[in-house]
């Protein structure tokens, strides 16, 4: 999988927690807490999504490295 798929597929499980997001005009390196108001919750769903989807663990230890969806696509890239 290429990182532009990884994209898709982690934008598609996010969408499908904060449907309010534009993603068309989406901002990889934006805070996702910050500019996308994601809660701990909404971290946690998306964290959970990503796991089944694309079968990476992602430990509680290492949620607060993944500040936006560039920071999650390269922890992703490095393990799949």
């Amino acid at each position: 999988m290429n990182r532009d798929e990884l994209r898709k597929a982690v934008l598609e499980e996010l969408s499908g927690i904060a449907p309010d997001i534009d993603l068309a005009s989406f901002d990889d390196n934006a805070s996702l807490q910050d500019e996308y108001d994601l809660d701990s919750m909404d971290s946690l769903n998306l964290a959970e999504a990503v796991h089944k989807r694309l079968g990476v663990n992602i430990p509680d230890q290492d949620y607060a490295r993944l500040r936006n969806i560039a920071d999650l696509l390269d922890y992703l890239e490095g393990r799949l």
